[in-house]
Formats: structure tokens, sequence, C-alpha cells
């Protein structure tokens, strides 16, 4: 009888474990052994558009873990937020997110979530979705309302916001997939780890 192939998620992210966790995946997750600020800094110094940083990233996580055998397959993702082409990264401190909170303000971005698959040490599949998330017009006392709410979790994520929580009031539309919104684009996954065999 044929084994499935392994699956392990190079990530520490709480939400991305979640999903796949909920999917009922069997796998194992481990931190990624990237800096991830020094893969992307000659992309960016190059002027790389977001969604090629973000694949960059997602397969260099992919190809960091190992040793893992021959039937492991490495899930590599990575998430960046395009505001009319300008990259966006997580906020530092509740200044920066309320600054990037009123910056998306009124207006459309991109979220591109990024996915790579690695067997054997060489990228067997990549996956790139970009829901586009319209912000409402918004008050610098609402931002402030909503900080106070959220505290040190609009640090968690990039934009200062998580659709899934209060965060969600921030907006006035969504196009696009919600679990690529949340960092991992799970039906085009689970589909291709299907064909590969570590699904049913």
């Amino acid at each position: 009888m044929n084994r499935r192939p392994r699956v392990i998620l190079a990530s520490a992210s709480a939400t991305r474990i979640a999903l796949i966790k909920a999917a009922g995946i069997p796998f194992s997750a481990v931190t990624p052994g990237i800096d991830e600020r020094k893969v992307e800094a000659p992309l960016v110094a190059a002027g790389r558009p977001p969604a090629e940083v973000a694949m960059t990233l997602a397969e260099a996580k992919a190809l960091s873990v190992g040793p893992v055998g021959p039937e492991a397959l490495v899930i590599g993702a990575d998430q960046v937020l395009d505001l009319d082409g300008r990259r966006l990264t997580k906020p530092a401190t509740m200044g920066e997110a309320r600054s990037q909170i009123l910056s998306l303000a009124g207006r459309s971005h991109l979220l591109h979530s990024a996915l790579a698959v690695a067997r054997e040490g060489r990228i067997a599949w990549r996956h790139l979705e970009s829901p586009r998330l319209t912000m409402r017009p918004l008050a610098g006392q609402e931002v402030d309302a909503y900080l106070d709410e959220v505290g040190r979790k609009a640090l968690e994520s990039v934009g200062g916001y998580q659709i899934e929580g209060p965060g969600i009031r921030l907006f006035d539309g969504i196009e696009g997939d919600f679990f690529a919104i949340l960092g991992l684009p799970l039906l085009p996954l689970v589909k291709w780890l299907r064909s590969a065999g570590a699904v049913s």
C-alpha cells in the first residue's frame, strides 16, 4: 500500500495552522529558516512588484525546511499588501497601524497571497491569488476607536486589520476568496494536495 506524502507547513502563523487543521489535513508545522527581510531586500531595491515579492518569500519558506525526505511536501506561504504598487508591511507600532489604516481608508488595495510547495528540494507547485479589498472612508477618531478596541492585535497583520474580527467593520467591499484574504488560498491547495496523493 502506498503511503501518503507527509505534509509540512513552513509557517508559525496561528491562522494558517488553524486553517489546515480545520480542513482535516494531517500535517506538521515548522518555523521557516529564513530571514524574510534579507530575502526581499534585493527585490524591493530593484523595484519588483509586490506580487513577485510575495511569491519569492513563499518559495524561500518552502525550500528552507530540510532534510525532510523524498515523500514530504513542504508548504510555504506569504502575503503582501499592495496599495497602488506600494508594498505595506506589518506595523511595528500603534502609530504605524493608525497611519496604515488612514492610508487605506476610502481606497482599494490588493492582498497578494502566494503559495509554493517544495518536493525533494524543488518547487513542485505555486499559486497566487490577489483579492481586492475596499476600505470605507474613515475619520481619525473612527480609526482611534477601532485601535482602542483591538489593541495590539492591530500589529499582527499588515494594514492593521483582521477581517475575521472587528476589522470587517472598516470595509465597504471585498472581492476574492476568504481563505486567500486570511493568507492561505485553501481550495487550490487542497486540490493540489489531492492530486499529489496527500489527501483524499
